[in-house]
């Protein structure tokens, strides 16, 4: 019977470029959705953001 180490290793080395451009472009998203997350839920942003709320139903013309 297999560990659950066993089941999440990885074999770095044989990890192509193209791998590593996936994971890393993974892992530039996942940081970008927090500091996204973390500014929008921020509560001192809320009057501005709150401001531009309605944005997309502005009729310009």
């Amino acid at each position: 019977m297999n560990s659950l180490s066993d089941y999440f290793h990885t074999d770095w080395s044989a990890m192509t470029q193209h791998d590593w451009v996936g994971l890393t472009i993974t892992v530039v998203v996942f940081l970008f959705m927090i500091a996204l997350y973390v500014y929008v839920l921020h509560p001192s942003n809320r009057e501005k953001l709150e401001a531009l709320r309605n944005i997309p139903l502005d009729d310009d013309r």
